[in-house]
């Protein structure tokens, strides 16, 4: 058996018997970061390979899943007669099922493997990027089908939640943060290329024309690209096990569901207005109209999802440093301010205050979405800490003395684990409600203002929610 030369370090690590790695699959088994003897003697370099590629993977998926969210707003110029409605689901209809499928995502890495289901998964994009270009070449296409096509997007939604579960289990706890942080935000960072990128390919062709099949093929060779070199370089972990019933148990956790309501508020926010913002600057400023179908105009729209995208991880930083509830707290303050000098600033109407505007409220959602996704760890540990002191072990002992056994230790890890991913995809319906939330104000009052005092409102009661959870003086968690 042939074993790559990578990974033969490893092998002399693993305990007798238990090879690292199989003739068939590349499955790598006996897979333990947390042994510095493995971890030093080649193991880094096979996580960080699988890191890579996995970043490459998610990357292209958010860029599927925002496809529509810049290609919207050319359909009216390309021929199609659509309503604002019409328009607005199809901008939302990716993050419904996206958000839908992460978590049955999550279990896929188990199930199948790393390296196969990012194979997997990564050409499954192909789905909704040859949907796309065909079905937008015809202005005919009827808008059932358009919708149809749309949610196949979510697909790329779908991908961020088994990329983050494999890359879990390849990393050491010390080092799980950072891994975990750079996967996130690689991912995030797609959504900014696709709209940086598709408004100067589609307009490549003849002057006063659009080519906007271009925006789902120009994704295609990347995509069999990061298929393959998942393929290639990648690796499956025997290690890696579904948690059902951890997922289970965290669903019973009070704290899920106050943390996913704020997840929802930080990462929703910035994956719906990225859909959105597009389509906003169209909207609000119609004066740019026929400025807005060059690429100059709509290419400014990338500024927002990529500003949230690198304040993601300083927002971790900042929660490692002062406690993550207090970064929420904070980001929320600038989200409800910056929300509403939008909606006080719109008789202006002027553009570039309204981007700066916007750009302070996505950097304030991606550090709050980092800050937030670091309190869950936390939470869950002190929710342990705080049962086993009242005398009430979990997970499984017998309930003799008070100390903290391991299968107690396990037991919190694994339900903080499974509320990571049952988080991150209640999060993600954000991206559905903040365009229907707008859409909602437009069909109602012919405006959006509506939309963003609501947006002010929600921002406060998170806010509010926060502090009283996680940092007022007599809360049972202390300040996370």
């Amino acid at each position: 058996m042939s074993v790559d030369r990578t990974t033969a370090p490893i092998r002399e690590a693993a305990p007798a018997g238990q090879p690292f790695e199989s003739a068939k699959g590349r499955w790598i088994t006996s897979w333990n970061p947390e042994d510095p003897h493995q971890w030093n003697g080649g193991g880094s370099a096979i996580a960080r390979r699988n890191l890579q590629w996995s970043i490459a993977c998610e990357f292209l998926g958010f860029v599927v899943w925002q496809l529509w969210s810049i290609v919207v707003v050319y359909l009216p110029a390309a021929g199609f007669t659509l309503t604002t409605s019409q328009l607005f689901w199809l901008i939302s209809m990716p993050s419904l099922v996206g958000a839908t499928l992460r978590i049955p995502y999550t279990f896929m890495v188990p199930r199948f493997g790393g390296r196969n289901w990012t194979v997997v998964s990564a050409l499954l994009l192909l789905i909704p990027s040859v949907g796309l270009a065909v079905c937008v070449s015809n202005p005919e296409t009827p808008f059932g089908v358009l919708l149809a096509v749309a949610a196949l997007a979510g697909f790329g939604g779908g991908n961020f939640a088994s990329s983050m579960a494999n890359i879990t289990f390849f990393y050491p706890a010390r080092e799980k943060g950072w891994a975990l942080g750079l996967n996130a935000a690689g991912g995030n960072i797609g959504a900014a290329v696709a709209q940086l990128v598709v408004p100067v390919v589609i307009a490549l062709g003849a002057v006063g024309t659009l080519n906007l099949p271009l925006a789902g093929v120009i994704w295609i060779p990347l995509i069999l690209l990061a298929a393959f070199g998942a393929w290639k370089y990648m690796d499956n972990l025997t290690s890696a096990k579904s948690d059902v019933a951890g997922s289970l148990a965290a669903l019973r956790e009070p704290h899920l569901w106050i943390m996913a309501v704020l997840y929802i508020g930080t990462f929703g926010s910035f994956i719906g207005f990225a859909g959105v913002f597009p389509k906003l600057i169209v909207d609000v400023f119609p004066d740019f109209s026929t400025f807005a179908l060059g690429p100059a105009t709509l290419s400014l729209a990338f500024l927002g999802p990529l500003v949230g995208s690198l304040a993601r991880p300083y927002g971790g930083r900042l929660a490692d440093r002062f406690g993550g509830a207090v970064i929420t707290v904070c980001a929320f303050a600038v989200m409800a301010t910056a929300a509403l000098a939008v909606v006080w600033t719109l008789p202006a109407s002027n553009f570039w205050l309204f981007l700066v505007l916007f750009l302070v409220l996505f950097a304030a959602a991606g550090a709050g979405n980092g800050a937030t996704f670091r309190m869950i760890p936390v939470i869950f540990a002190r929710r342990g800490l705080l049962e086993t002191l009242r005398g009430r072990p979990r997970g499984g002992t017998s309930g003799e003395g008070t100390g903290t056994t391991v299968t107690e230790t396990v037991s919190t890890a694994r339900k903080a684990a499974a509320a990571l991913g049952l988080i991150s995809a209640i999060g993600a319906y954000g991206g559905f409600v903040v365009p229907q939330v707008l859409n909602a104000s437009r069909g109602a009052t012919g405006a959006y203002d509506a939309a963003f005092y609501g947006f002010v409102a929600a921002y406060a009661g998170m806010l509010c929610l926060t502090w009283f959870f996680y940092l007022r003086p007599s809360s049972t968690m202390g300040k996370v």
